[in-house]
């Protein structure tokens, strides 16, 4: 489902100009991270894809509904929101409760709401702990079941903020299987995140905001080129990124994939 920005402003009740003049298209089906310090306007940006959030001027469509018609719980059957904190979003008894609650409330049939909650748990390796409470689970468990519990509403856009944070190697493991069986399904998978080794290694285009504003919007690998306006977003790219311009590599690499095919080459034609 494609979402259109177009000369997004948001102005917080306060004063604070969150967001100045933004302008982007994100199309079906494309895996996007959005990086940048705190403060530089991206989960102000992502809330308006919910209606958690409304333009001060402009506006944002998600397929062809602008958000200033449409509630939030209209929106909640398109955009599924994973907070950065599960524990903003848990509530019910146990874990299979908490995943159906979802399609449950966009009013889907039985069949379809234990088809979707089964696929989640499944997805998420939550099913051995379906009849557990939420809060007898770890933070890290607890950050799954916040996944699945929008995974199962089967909206066509998904957004993660922060999915990464707090999580140990194995969990982060987890929730790049998650982004890559969603991208195979065709959804559009929108992740906020400060992780940029997580961000190069599972998402293609990388939008980097600072100060309200999109001062870099591409493919991953061109705009971890650009490690000087990075840096002024307080972003440094990978490693191994790093380590490859420092070689002299002929090329910008993200992953461990790109790198060695990269300094394979690159030695060969030393030779």
């Amino acid at each position: 489902m494609r979402i259109v920005v177009n000369e997004l402003h948001h102005t917080y009740p306060a004063g604070v100009e969150a967001l100045r003049g933004i302008s982007l298209v994100i199309e079906a089906g494309e895996q996007v991270a959005m990086v940048g310090q705190n403060g530089a306007g991206k989960t102000t940006l992502v809330k308006h894809f919910n209606g958690l959030l409304q333009p001060t001027q402009g506006s944002v469509h998600i397929g062809d509904w602008d958000t200033r018609e449409h509630a939030v719980s209209q929106l909640a059957a398109r955009v599924g929101y994973v907070f950065q904190n599960p524990d903003e979003q848990l509530f019910t008894k146990n874990v299979h409760d908490e995943v159906a609650f979802g399609p449950r409330n966009l009013g889907y049939s039985p069949e379809r709401i234990e088809r979707l909650v089964e696929d989640a748990l499944a997805l998420t390796e939550l099913t051995d702990k379906k009849e557990t409470n939420p809060y007898d689970l770890s933070s890290t468990w607890r950050k799954m079941v916040a996944l699945a519990s929008i995974i199962s509403m089967d909206t066509p856009v998904v957004i993660f903020d922060e999915p990464t944070t707090g999580q140990d190697a194995a969990n982060i493991a987890r929730i790049a299987n998650v982004v890559r069986v969603l991208r195979e399904r065709g959804k559009t998978v929108i992740t906020i995140t400060h992780d940029i080794d997580f961000c190069a290694e599972n998402f293609e285009r990388i939008i980097a905001l600072a100060q309200g504003r999109v001062l870099l919007d591409g493919p991953a690998n061109d705009v971890l080129a650009e490690d000087e306006l990075l840096a002024t977003t307080y972003v440094d790219p990978p490693q191994l990124t790093r380590l490859g311009k420092r070689l002299g590599l002929p090329v910008t690499v993200r992953d461990e994939e790109q790198f060695l095919a990269a300094y394979r080459e690159f030695i060969g034609t030393e030779k």
